[in-house]
């Protein structure tokens, strides 16, 4: 902002607060008039850093400052999908924002961008997408909202550094948004909560506020505040920079007394009932700040993106076995939390969804694959919008970057400049479905385990090998996952197949100290003992008493409900 202040017409002192732009306009006509220093002797012209400016940004010293890294995180249908969208709207990503459930050949959801999530209007795979606003870097993940996909959202988590958890004004805390949050937390991931839907009938907002502090244990604040909702709903008060924002905008219509008496007393009761907002604390991930608006109406999105800007964390230091790794060291390392195949239908691709976690990223490097110690020239990484992609010549810690690969590269992968270092928290989960399958036409068996291969390195579902027989087993968290293998593998791969109930309940990872033990513990349980696509030998039980029972029989061996992808 500027401020200009003469001492003219009675000797009185003249000040007005006008925004920079003006400011330099007005200085530049005055400096043109010949008469100026005879008429206005004591015009004094500065810019005032105390008056904020919402429009303008601040230099930061490094792009990797300037990254904001986050995951949209919401039960189905409270409209995650839609607010996703409108950021990309926000930020120049697209020029026409779509709908969950169009109809007909109407404009479809950019990041649903799979056959089966346009049918059935729900995400199913995790979306990386990248914009810039505001002089930052935005990388968003759209998360599958659906609790059946809960293990592609952790290993998404993983490579976030904050997340935007999105709640239903008239629903509030839904069971998966619980789930979900329980996941950041384990990760320390800072989370901003947007309330949307105002502009339809809901819940109290300080009902909503006391709900999300007392089931999540989340110290609350309101950096927005709703006038009104539903039919009502008049638009939001910045509590921050104490400024108004209306809905409709052009109208010009003013709050009404009764309105804005009101307003008040809410804003005072927030100050009594309300914590400061810390950003020190957002950023551990003790408080929340809440914004409300109405996704659908475009209303509070710009606020979400400037406060992401504004307060969200920069890359953040990254767990990896031996140490964390620091953002600003020189040295590009990374790690892959997703692969997917056959995102251009036109092509048999695939593409491994990297993180990097420090150092300059260029076109060209060659990276060492730490698990099998192999080098891989990168000459075709990838910035994401979805399905669509561009080449891109360098990246920064905190950016998604994708490489094309046959297999090389699968989830949890680490990648660095030559350094022995393996990230961690990228976990298989035990399944909890586990089904038959085989091909209809016996001839595609060869082409079933390539098939089945593929898609368990991207984490749809996972493989088991029984060490008798031939029959493959996969195992998923939740029946939806079982409707989307059948469809990839019919649309994708020409393979109709058929899913049977297998004599299993669910699998455990068995480790041991003693590999005599292991041989001992083959010989006799064989018939329930399988391998993952990893190689590492797999109890497939049929209960969970089974799971108890042979655990008390064999102490010295470790049934696990969870492996690292290393």
């Amino acid at each position: 902002m500027a401020k200009i202040s003469s001492p003219w017409a009675t000797g009185r002192s003249y000040s007005e607060t006008i925004p920079l732009e003006e400011g330099l306009a007005l200085l530049r006509s005055l400096t043109l008039n010949e008469g100026i220093g005879e008429n206005f002797p004591a015009i004094v012209f500065r810019i005032d850093r105390s008056v904020r400016f919402p429009s303008m940004q601040h230099p930061l010293p490094s792009p990797i400052a300037r990254r904001r890294t986050f995951a949209i995180i919401s039960h189905p249908d409270a409209g995650k999908t839609t607010l996703t969208e409108k950021l990309l709207l926000m930020g120049g990503a697209i020029h026409l924002a779509g709908a969950v459930r169009a109809r007909g050949e109407g404009r479809r959801t950019r990041s649903d961008w799979m056959k089966i999530e346009r049918q059935r209007g729900i995400s199913v795979t995790t979306s990386v997408m990248t914009f810039e606003y505001g002089g930052y870097t935005f990388n968003l993940l759209d998360t599958p909202g659906h609790e059946d996909f809960s293990e592609d959202t952790y290993r998404t988590l993983t490579a976030v550094d904050s997340a935007v958890m999105v709640i239903d004004a008239a629903k509030g805390i839904e069971n998966q948004t619980r789930k979900l949050f329980e996941v950041c937390r384990l990760r320390d991931v800072p989370i901003l909560t947007f309330v949307n839907k105002m502009d339809r009938e809901g819940r109290d907002p300080f009902a909503l506020m006391d709900e999300i502090s007392d089931q999540l244990a989340l110290d609350t604040t309101p950096l927005t505040w709703p006038v009104g909702s539903g039919s009502d709903f008049r638009g939001c008060h910045d509590l921050l920079d104490d400024r108004m924002t209306l809905v409709e905008k052009g109208t010009n219509v003013p709050l009404t007394p009764l309105e804005r008496a009101q307003l008040e007393e809410e804003i005072a009761l927030i100050g009594a009932a309300c914590p400061a907002f810390d950003p020190a604390s957002y950023r551990e991930g003790h408080l929340t700040p809440v914004l409300f608006g109405s996704a659908l109406r475009n209303f509070g999105v710009r606020d979400v993106l400037e406060t992401l800007a504004r307060f969200a964390p920069a890359p953040r230091a990254q767990p990896a076995e031996a140490r964390l790794v620091d953002p600003m060291e020189e040295r590009v390392t990374g790690f892959v939390f997703k692969v997917q195949a056959n995102m251009d239908p036109n092509h048999r691709d695939r593409v491994a969804f990297i993180r990097l976690c420090s150092g300059r990223f260029r076109r060209g490097m060659t990276l060492t694959q730490v698990g099998t110690g192999k080098t891989i020239s990168i000459y075709n990484p990838i910035l994401f919008f979805a399905q669509n992609r561009e080449l891109v010549e360098e990246a920064w810690p905190g950016d998604i970057i994708g490489v094309p690969n046959h297999g090389t590269l699968r989830v949890g992968d680490s990648l660095t400049e030559g350094e022995r270092l393996c990230f961690t928290g990228i976990p298989n989960f035990a399944p909890e479905i586990l089904r038959r399958v085989r091909t209809i036409d016996p001839m595609k068996a060869k082409h079933l385990k390539r098939a089945l291969e593929s898609l368990a390195e991207e984490g749809v579902t996972q493989v088991f090998r029984p060490l008798p027989g031939t029959d493959w087993i996969v195992g998923v968290v939740g029946a939806l996952q079982l409707d989307v293998l059948a469809d990839r593998l019919a649309t994708e791969y020409g393979l109709d197949t058929v899913l049977e109930t297998a004599p299993y309940e669910t699998a455990r990872w068995v480790t041991t100290d003693a590999a005599a033990e292991i041989k001992r513990f083959i010989e006799a349980q064989r018939s329930s003992l399988a391998e993952d696509g990893y190689g590492r030998l797999v109890f497939l039980a049929r209960n969970a008493w089974e799971i108890g029972h042979v655990g008390e029989k064999w102490p010295l061996l470790r049934f696990q409900s969870t492996c690292e992808r290393t």
